[in-house]
């Protein structure tokens, strides 16, 4: 028995889902080109009999969709992407023309409250975030505790979390769950405030992150500098007086920073969003954002450019490597994207931007390697057909490898400036109409189904068939004799 419904017509925005189980058909609107997937919970049905009671047929139809492949979670008005056009526009702006005519700042401005901001509006942000730049005493004491060996993005991750706890007036565990969802201006003024508070002291916290290993000790911010100055200064600065970044190189940082200031939902703005809808202070939730972008999948790939073009050495290798990854014996870092599926506009900003850099700081050793790789790749059938473009990441390494920053820094120089737009996501989802609801996910259920527990003693002791299925014997080299202790007084 199925539902009688009307032919459609040309302007009738709607999907027709009949249900074979039932015979029952449903109407489905679209708007936007999208559907609701809570019209799916609609489609109900009876259990089929021994069919398990885990599928949860009478609670409707759940969408399944690993690894967010084709899930809209919130709607936005900050970064548009077109991936098979190779458009990516803030706010509607193109980013060639943002690297080409704005700066970070400026762009910031734009993410956080939505237009360019006017001589006055600028002036107010920049000297707000470049005050907050200062950061607690007491956080030098925790960032100076992590040993001098520990991977930076640890520092980072550790140290935005902890400015959370300098700032108890900013927690709605402690002020109240509506701190930041009235949208009044006492409430706008407590969330504007951790804005300029986050952005400013980010590059604070990673340029400590930057000397620790260095057994060098944390400056103090300047005055004076724009922000990207104000970063290199905290990072270099060593004793001489009225010291001032290169022009040059603060301007190339500048535009990376633009670059990487936001890039729609990604992992570590979704990271983001997940903890900042349970109503957490900003400081946690960009704290977990910072941990998702840690992972080499996210935030690590620049990183992985330069090992590859230290793999294959030298440009006479380039074959040879491209051959093995046509065999899938190595990965070719640095090449396609899970959105865009041609050009990414960014990586044509960025080689002119290395240009520059290069002028100054000498032609790098690899950068022939990664031309050769560059125009191998894209004669090559086998990875144009796969629409295997360089991204941004293949060139951001170079860069960052030329202006002298060890490999494992890279990953703070993308979580510095993303920290805008993981913030512009973030202030969206407290203002959005309807209040903030928590990002609560459905799972497909398929282990067993109800069964009697067995005491210990009458289990039986049967082979693993899958080695993952009990824990794994560790190895403990420096803790032997304690074990065989231990085993004695069994």
């Amino acid at each position: 028995m199925g539902i009688p419904l009307p032919p459609p017509t040309a302007s009738q925005q709607s999907l027709t889902v009949t249900d074979n189980r039932t015979g029952l058909t449903y109407l489905v609107p679209i708007e936007h080109n999208s559907i609701n997937a809570t019209a799916f919970k609609k489609m109900k049905a009876k259990p089929e009999k021994g069919g398990r009671v885990e599928d949860e047929v009478e609670g409707g139809i759940r969408v399944y969709d690993p690894g967010y492949q084709n899930t809209a979670v919130i709607s936005s008005r900050i970064t548009f992407i077109d991936g098979e056009r190779g458009i990516l526009r803030y706010r509607g702006y193109p980013i060639e023309q943002l690297a080409e005519k704005s700066t970070f700042l400026e762009s910031s401005y734009l993410l956080l409250y939505g237009e360019l901001p006017t001589t006055r509006q600028f002036k107010l942000f920049e000297r707000e975030i470049l005050h907050h730049t200062y950061v607690h005493r007491d956080v030098d004491e925790i960032v100076g505790a992590f040993r001098y060996d520990a991977h930076p993005m640890a520092i980072l991750t550790s140290s935005l979390a902890a400015l959370g706890a300098f700032a108890p007036e900013a927690n709605p565990s402690l002020q109240g769950q509506k701190l930041y969802t009235v949208g009044d201006a006492a409430s706008l003024e407590v969330m504007d405030k951790q804005i300029f508070r986050i952005i400013g002291k980010s590059i604070s916290l990673a340029a400590m992150a930057y000397r620790i290993r260095q057994g060098r000790p944390f400056n103090q911010p300047p005055t004076g500098l724009d922000y990207t100055s104000t970063y290199l200064y905290l990072l270099d600065h060593l004793n001489e007086p009225n010291y001032t970044p290169n022009p040059i190189i603060a301007k190339a940082l500048d535009v990376l920073f633009l670059l990487h200031a936001d890039h729609e939902m990604n992992a570590s703005a979704a990271a983001c969003l997940q903890v900042g809808s349970t109503l957490v202070d900003p400081y946690s939730a960009v704290s977990a954002a910072c941990a998702a972008l840690y992972g080499p999948l996210h935030g690590g790939a620049n990183e992985a450019v330069i090992r590859m073009l230290l793999a294959i050495g030298s440009p006479e290798n380039v074959h040879e490597y491209l051959e093995k990854v046509k065999r899938k014996e190595v990965v070719l870092s640095g090449f396609g994207h899970r959105i865009y599926r041609t050009s990414d506009p960014r990586s044509f900003v960025i080689r002119k931007t290395a240009e520059e850099v290069f002028a100054v700081t000498g032609r790098d050793a690899l950068l022939d390697t990664a031309i050769a790789l560059h125009d191998a790749a894209l004669k090559d059938d086998y990875f144009v057909s796969r629409r295997l473009y360089p991204n941004v990441d293949f060139w951001s390494g170079l860069i960052y490898r030329a202006l002298g920053f060890p490999t494992d820094y890279f990953p703070v120089l993308f979580a510095v400036p993303r920290v805008v737009g993981w913030l512009s996501h973030w202030r969206q989802l407290m203002l959005q109409k309807g209040g903030v609801k928590i990002w609560r996910p459905r799972q497909l259920y398929l282990g067993e189904t109800e069964r009697e527990y067995v005491p210990i003693e009458k289990r039986d002791d049967k082979p693993v068939t899958d080695i993952s299925g009990e824990p794994t014997k560790v190895a403990h080299t420096f803790s032997k004799r304690v074990f065989l202790s231990r085993d004695t007084k069994l």
